[in-house]
């Protein structure tokens, strides 16, 4: 049985749980998840968790992601992205825009920002997905949410074309951040309508796209008995996670049993969920948070028997 993380390659035109289904069948296994939607129209590295990793998904999700984006100003749609209806346009004639001034609206969206997500989108609403009630041309309140962009630059020069004008983006961002939003909110901030019209994820809670694999190369590596050693190990998708390196035995198999803790039984200093190596080998043996209601206590989230 297989264990570990393997980034894949997603194809544009597929959904996540059309990798994860596909894989299911490759590989004949059950135990499969991935960690972080990508819209069908977007292609990119895809981290799927395999076997006991699948546990720490979660925290490959928190670890931050990369994209490559295409900002069209011109025109707005009701989905944000090229696959929506028209909402809006405005004629953009060639030169019109202020290259000096674009730069300057896109370095205001680096640092903590508040986004509201757009209503064809997942996120749950009385225990309702936003798209649902698009879709039934329902309106309802969205949630005004925080998320963290890192990096936000231009990459590449004005095209006009169409009366419209395009521009790429690359952008470093913490988890939830909606990139088509981005690109609309880029827009207003022009006085300008504008949608994301082309979207690639080239990096997600540490793995490349240049170290992804496609659905044709896995199948073969697999039947050729070769899959594993692509796989990275679970400790990889916990990087993101402060450590503490176990060395004592009778300490290491006190954590294996998911024994409680005093903070002070530790040297380093533990304010959150933090991952217990095995000195040794450096293999994750457990993840531990801070007690609930005893302050000075650590307590089990997650023991890797």
């Amino acid at each position: 049985m297989y264990n570990g993380i393997l980034p894949v390659y997603k194809n544009r035109g597929m959904t996540s749980h059309d990798v994860v289904f596909k894989l299911r069948k490759i590989l004949g296994t059950k135990k499969i998840g991935h960690t972080g939607t990508l819209d069908p129209e977007v292609d990119g590295v895809l981290p799927i968790c395999i076997g006991p990793a699948t546990k720490v998904s979660d925290y490959i999700m928190d670890m931050g992601k990369t994209y490559h984006a295409t900002v069209t100003l011109g025109s707005s749609t009701t989905t944000e992205d090229q696959t929506g209806e028209v909402l809006e346009t405005r004629q953009l004639d060639n030169n019109a825009l202020n290259i000096s001034e674009i730069d300057k609206v896109i370095a205001t969206f680096r640092g903590t920002i508040t986004q509201i997500p757009p209503m064809y989108s997942s996120v749950k609403v009385n225990g309702k997905k936003l798209y649902e009630y698009a879709r039934n041309n329902e309106t309802v309140e969205r949630p005004v949410r925080q998320v963290n962009i890192y990096q936000i630059e231009r990459t590449g020069d004005l095209v006009y074309e169409n009366g419209h004008c395009q521009f790429g983006i690359i952008v470093k961002c913490g988890k939830g951040t909606y990139i088509r939003t981005l690109a609309t909110d880029i827009g207003k901030a022009l006085d300008l309508p504008a949608h994301m019209s082309k979207l690639t994820r080239t990096s997600s809670g540490g793995f490349d796209i240049n170290d992804s694999l496609s659905l044709e190369e896995i199948s073969q590596l697999h039947e050729q008995e070769a899959l594993q050693e692509k796989l990275f190990a679970i400790e990889y998708g916990l990087k993101g996670l402060p450590s503490i390196k176990i060395e004592d035995d009778d300490m290491k198999q006190k954590v294996l049993n998911g024994q409680k803790f005093f903070i002070n039984d530790f040297d380093e200093p533990i304010s959150g969920k933090i991952v217990m190596l095995e000195a040794r080998t450096e293999k994750a043996l457990a993840i531990y948070e801070p007690h609930p209601t005893k302050t000075d206590e650590i307590k089990p989230k997650r023991v890797f028997n």
